[in-house]
C-alpha cells in the first residue's frame, strides 16, 4: 500500500505534540484529521491491508509516477489525507486489535466512523479505551448519530443532503432535487468534528477528564440550512428552489451576458444605488 507522505520532522504547528489515531474512512472523519494535521498533530491513518481507504480506487484523475503510469492512487484520496502516516492494520485481527489499543495509550485522540456499536467488539470502542487512557477524546462520525430511531442504519453524504434538507433548495425552480456538487454534508461534518475535538481537548487540559464526542452528517447538515431552516421555522413555509437567486435579497443571481455570465451580488441598498451608476442606469 503507498503510504501517505510521513510529516516533516521540522514542521510545527499549534497542535504539535499531540498523536491523533485515525480509524475513519472517505471524507468527513479524514476532513477532520487532515485539519488537524495542518495545525501540527501526528495523524496514524489506519487503514486495511490490500486495499487501503475506500478513495484510494475513487478515480479517475490516478496519481502518475515519474514514467506516467497510473499508481492507483487517486486524486479524491489525497484530497483528505496530506499530513498523515498509514499503518496497515486489521481491527478483526485479534494481535492487529491489541496492538491498537497498546497504540491508544500514547494518543491524544481517536476519531472513527464505524456504525454504531461497530468497534465494541475488537475492544476499540469509547468505554473500553476509557479504562485504558482516562483523558482519551474519542470522536464518533455516524450518519445519524449514536442515539436515535435511526442510529443503526449507515451514512453517506448524498443521504444526509436528503434526509437534512438541502436537496430540497439546490437547483432550479421546478426541478429535480439536486445534490452539492461536492461531499459538502461530510465536509462541514469534519469541520464540526474538529472544533469539536479541539474544545474537548481544551476541557481536558483543564480537568484531565476525556469525553465522547458524538457527531452526525444529518445532525451538521441540517444545522447549515442557516437562514432557509430558519425562515421555514419563523413561517412554517417550506423554502422553495431558487437556483441562483436568493429569497431576501436582489439582484443577487447569476445573469446571462454577452460574452458568457456575470455574478451581480447587491447587499443593500447603498450598493444598489452605486450599481445603478455603474450600469449608467440612475433612474
Amino acid at each position: 500500500m503507498a503510504q501517505a507522505p510521513h510529516p516533516d520532522p521540522k514542521a510545527t504547528g499549534p497542535l504539535e505534540g499531540l498523536r491523533i489515531l485515525d480509524l475513519s474512512r472517505i471524507l468527513a472523519g479524514p476532513t477532520c484529521t487532515q485539519l488537524l494535521g495542518d495545525m501540527g498533530a501526528d495523524i496514524l491513518k489506519v487503514e486495511r491491508p490490500g486495499d487501503g481507504d475506500d478513495t484510494r480506487a475513487w478515480g479517475p484523475p490516478y496519481v502518475c509516477d515519474t514514467d506516467g503510469v497510473e499508481t492507483g492512487e487517486s486524486a479524491y484520496y489525497l484530497c483528505a489525507n496530506r499530513n498523515k502516516r498509514s499503518l496497515a492494520l486489521d481491527i478483526a485481527n485479534p494481535e492487529d486489535a491489541a496492538a491498537l489499543r497498546r497504540l491508544v495509550r500514547d494518543c491524544d485522540v481517536v476519531i472513527e466512523n464505524f456504525k454504531v456499536g461497530g468497534l465494541a467488539k475488537y475492544g476499540l470502542n469509547y468505554a473500553t479505551l476509557a479504562q485504558v487512557k482516562p483523558d482519551l477524546v474519542y470522536c464518533s462520525i455516524t450518519g445519524f448519530g449514536q442515539t436515535g430511531p435511526h442510529r443503526s442504519k449507515p451514512g453517506y453524504d448524498l443521504l444526509a443532503q436528503a434526509y437534512g434538507g438541502i436537496m430540497s433548495l439546490t437547483g432550479e425552480p421546478g426541478g429535480e432535487p439536486m445534490k452539492v456538487g461536492v461531499g459538502i454534508a461530510d465536509v462541514v461534518c469534519g469541520l464540526y468534528a474538529t472544533s469539536a475535538i479541539l474544545a474537548a481537548l481544551r476541557h481536558r487540559d483543564r480537568t484531565g477528564e476525556g469525553q465522547h464526542i458524538d457527531i452526525a452528517l444529518v445532525d451538521c447538515q441540517i444545522s447549515w440550512l442557516v437562514n432557509a431552516g430558519a425562515n421555514y421555522l419563523l413561517s412554517g413555509q417550506a423554502p422553495k428552489r431558487l437556483g441562483n437567486q436568493h429569497p431576501n435579497i436582489v439582484p443577487y443571481q447569476v445573469f446571462a451576458v454577452a460574452d458568457g455570465h456575470a455574478v451581480v451580488a447587491v447587499g443593500n441598498d447603498r450598493q444598489y444605488r452605486a450599481f445603478c451608476e455603474v450600469i449608467g442606469r440612475p433612474d
